[in-house]
């Protein structure tokens, strides 16, 4: 996994310029680009999608994320075959810095697949 703050920054400035590239819109932020996993991880293609179900996309993206680290696992789909995850092991208290740059270390190795970065 990237380590310094300064090389998460670097290849996440590298990520923002080839999704917002790829999508032809403005260089996206931390939900945009959770949302877009949220829909990838839910695997029913682009659509619209209410404001809870944009929520609940990031919320998707953020335990598949963090399932990399052991803290969620996949606990199965629902009846519209939506993802559902269960805590495995409480989440430490990171600082809001610590947590952004552990969020976008996490987002660079989710893409990694998708982008030389």
């Amino acid at each position: 996994m990237t380590s310094t703050p300064a090389e998460i920054n670097r290849k996440w400035k590298l990520l923002q310029q080839k999704v917002a590239a790829d999508f032809d819109t403005d260089t996206p932020d931390i939900k945009v680009i959770l949302f877009l996993i949220g829909v990838q991880e839910l695997g029913k293609g682009p659509r619209k999608f209410s404001k809870r179900q944009k929520e609940e996309l990031m919320h998707i993206a953020t335990c598949r994320l963090f399932s990399d680290l052991g803290f969620y696992e996949l606990d199965g789909l629902d009846q519209d075959g939506w993802p559902h995850w269960k805590l495995i092991k409480p989440i430490p208290p990171y600082t809001l810095l610590e947590q952004e740059h552990l969020i976008k270390s996490l987002i660079i190795n989710y893409f990694s697949d998708y982008f030389e970065i």
